[in-house]
């Protein structure tokens, strides 16, 4: 036996140490992957992209939007393990961008989030109204015509920070809660507004109506009283021509301009002498408002000629609505004006400025100058 148990060979030390190895390598391996694993659990999560300086003011819009509930790589980072492994890298890109102060301000995305990340929460084919019921949304036409739907939804997550001008270095540490919550506030940034509608709508040659796109027909309270036609329209219109033009301006056949707000800038360059188009303009501009105040009103009967100055010299403004008193400006339209049937003796005349006296380069309106010679009470009679 002893003899028998001297003859057996022992295991190779070699053997040994290629198991020692094995079982090594194998150790790394799943330490690797598992801190891999976390690593990518915990750089695709939200939280984790506002602990980045730079992200703040997108991380806090996105908390008090719509879509909080919704982790960000579900909408940035396309399906499949390409998208993902290119959303990685570029993450890492960023990283090093940040290390080394190169990153681009305002940061934008570097491709618009595609219909498919839409989809996978909202069934497009069966949305055909707003949540309020009053807005027809026939999604699927829409997507049968290549609209995407970032083309109408793009400040649905971050109110379009960027384009607001809200997101550059100096910006970062003034973002927290309240911030978001104040940006995304403001809905005009956050819902697709009806002038993207209207614009689109022209360009495509489609129907503008308000039926085409309102259930109920969007008519305001204030219009649905029995005299807003006849007698309280204009005195609304006098008090917030703005909120008309949000509508009225669509129904016009003809451009309007001049009755946006004024920038600053013209402002400041005019010293805040810039005139605004008020709404008897726009009674006269407007065609919508036009193919009822070109047609001659009930009042104006044989009788009224005999009148028409002592009315005119009680309200001359109400006149203005239809007509243009000053004989010098333009008609807007209606042909009827003061002149018509009161002209002046220098208006029918187009060379008086020639043969004036004096040199009247760059006159356009009478001065003090010209009460030297005329009678200011009969020039005011027209030039107010």
């Amino acid at each position: 036996m002893e003899e028998e148990h001297m003859n057996q060979t022992s295991p190779p030390r070699t053997r040994y140490k290629v198991y020692k190895y094995l079982t090594v390598a194998l150790l790394f391996i799943v330490v690797f992957f598992s801190l891999g694993l976390i690593g990518v659990e915990t750089t695709s999560s939200s939280s984790f992209c506002s602990s980045c300086h730079e992200m703040k003011p997108e991380y806090y819009t996105w908390k008090a939007s719509t879509h909080s509930e919704v982790d960000c790589v579900k909408c940035h980072i396309g399906t499949g393990t390409e998208e993902y492994a290119k959303a990685k890298a570029n993450g890492l890109m960023q990283v090093y961008k940040k290390a080394t102060q190169t990153y681009t301000a305002p940061i934008r995305m570097p491709k618009e989030i595609p219909d498919s990340a839409c989809e996978s929460c909202h069934d497009v084919s069966k949305r055909e109204v707003t949540a309020s019921g009053d807005i027809i949304i026939p999604h699927d036409k829409h997507q049968n015509k290549d609209i995407e739907c970032i083309q109408c939804h793009n400040g649905v997550a971050h109110g379009k920070i960027a384009d607001r001008k809200m997101t550059f270095q100096t910006d970062y540490e003034k973002w927290d809660t309240k911030t978001g919550t104040s940006a995304m506030a403001d809905l005009k940034f956050t819902r697709p507004d009806m002038d993207t509608c209207i614009d689109c709508h022209k360009a495509r040659k489609v129907t503008i109506e308000c039926s085409a796109c309102h259930k109920t027909g969007m008519v305001p309270k204030s219009h649905k009283a029995e005299d807003f036609k006849t007698k309280t329209h204009g005195k609304q219109a006098a008090e917030n021509l703005m909120k008309c033009n949000q509508c009225h301006s669509d129904m016009s056949k003809e451009p309007l301009k001049g009755y946006e707000d004024v920038s600053v800038i013209d402002r400041f360059l005019n010293n805040n002498q810039v005139k605004q188009k008020n709404h008897y303009n726009y009674a006269k501009e407007n065609t919508f408002c036009k193919d009822c105040h070109s047609k001659r009103p009930a009042s104006h009967n044989s009788n009224f000629f005999d009148s028409h100055g002592v009315t005119a010299n009680k309200n001359q403004e109400s006149c203005q609505a239809c007509h243009e008193v000053k004989r010098s400006n333009e008609t807007g339209g209606n042909q009827v004006t003061c002149s018509s049937c009161h002209p002046s003796k220098h208006s029918q005349k187009t060379s008086w400025k020639v043969n004036h006296p004096i040199s009247l380069e760059g006159v356009s309106k009478p001065s003090a100058k010209c009460y030297t010679c005329h009678a200011k009470v009969s020039c005011e009679k027209c030039h107010k």
